[in-house]
């Protein structure tokens, strides 16, 4: 199903329409997950643009302290997602998906908090542009797996031992990157003959794993930008 918004679309209408498409369904009373990145930074904008407009009373949960932030510039109403037991819905972006609706996260290292807000979800919406829809995920990016320092080599190596080489992400000052949890990311370029779920349940038996980019089964619905049109997939 395609969503329009116009016919003649400028740039900043297309990343408009994607978004607005994201927090069409919001309601008052909802909480409302925000994830990580600068798709899902569109979607915190077009909400933040509802809940003035429309008058939302909602609460919001945070997947990073960047788009805790962002969220707090907006003047988005955000609580501790410490106290919440169920979200109403969480909206994403993503690194790449497919046709399968299975989803490739971390590029911002933020997996972790991602996968924790969309477990505690009701419904999962995530944003991309058609340039990120592949055939399976792992073609277009590499996957990323969130490690601790703490026996770092011990866990690489049974990383190794599952077939899998990756190089651990540094800033651009060459330092290692760090999640806001604190972990190392160590980012694996798959060779697209994976099981995937497979390959998710071995790294999940790792005890050095603390996540991984893999989101096979999350996605409830997956919006995909074509140039001002937006696709909808749902499972």
């Amino acid at each position: 199903m395609l969503w329009r918004r116009g016919s003649a679309l400028s740039e900043q209408d297309v990343v408009d329409a994607l978004a607005q498409a994201a927090v069409a369904n919001i309601v008052s009373g909802m909480i409302v997950g925000l994830g990580a990145g600068r798709t899902a930074a569109r979607g915190v904008r077009a909400l933040a643009e509802r809940v003035r407009d429309d008058k939302l009373d909602i609460q919001c949960v945070a997947a990073s302290n960047a788009t805790e932030a962002l969220a707090r510039e907006l003047g988005l109403p955000l609580t501790d997602f410490a106290l919440v037991e169920e979200i109403d819905i969480l909206i994403d972006g993503a690194d790449e998906v497919d046709k399968d609706m299975r989803v490739m996260k971390g590029s911002r290292g933020a997996m972790t908090r991602e996968r924790m807000l969309a477990w505690a979800s009701r419904h999962c919406v995530f944003m991309v542009d058609e340039q990120k829809v592949s055939d399976k995920i792992g073609t277009l990016t590499s996957l990323p797996v969130a490690l601790m320092a703490f026996g770092l080599s011990s866990t690489r190596r049974a990383i190794r031992d599952l077939g899998l080489n990756g190089v651990c992400r540094r800033d651009l000052d060459g330092n290692f990157f760090l999640t806001d949890n604190g972990n190392l990311v160590l980012d694996i370029k798959l060779n697209g003959q994976e099981d995937l779920e497979h390959l998710a349940a071995q790294l999940n038996d790792l005890p050095g794993v603390i996540d991984h980019g893999l989101f096979l089964s999350e996605a409830d619905v997956i919006l995909i930008d074509h140039k001002g049109e937006v696709e909808r997939l749902e499972r």
